[in-house]
């Protein structure tokens, strides 16, 4: 009904760059959905990153990442990417994309279709 397929992971030094990218399909895909991303890293519980509402005109960002990582979306491509910047070892994890029916929030319980993740590996 909804796939989300993430990409653009990978393993960099700290203070390096990548840009994760999210495709949206499937024939119950909405491009109003409320669009996040969220980190899982070993042996932790999954965090909030960032979150982007349909129109692209408010964001939310987890305080950790506020200032290195940007979150944008095309929805005539219904892909919706973050730029992560100034990567810190931290930021190793497993990233998902997410979609949501409901309103722009920062809690992985409000999300209602997942994507498998996309890994990032930042050593020091």
């Amino acid at each position: 009904q909804v796939q989300l397929v993430e990409s653009g992971g990978g393993s960099v030094q700290a203070g390096a760059s990548l840009r994760l990218s999210c495709a949206a399909s499937g024939r119950t895909f909405n491009p109003y959905y409320a669009m996040g991303w969220f980190r899982q890293a070993p042996g932790k519980g999954r965090d909030f990153v960032a979150a982007i509402d349909w129109s692209a005109d408010s964001t939310i960002y987890a305080d950790s990442v506020k200032g290195r990582f940007t979150i944008s979306r095309d929805n005539a491509e219904n892909t919706v990417d973050l730029q992560m910047n100034s990567l810190k070892p931290e930021d190793t994890a497993l990233y998902y994309c997410a979609a949501s029916r409901g309103p722009l929030l920062n809690m992985g319980d409000t999300y209602d279709y997942w994507g498998q993740g996309t890994q990032v590996t930042v050593s020091s």
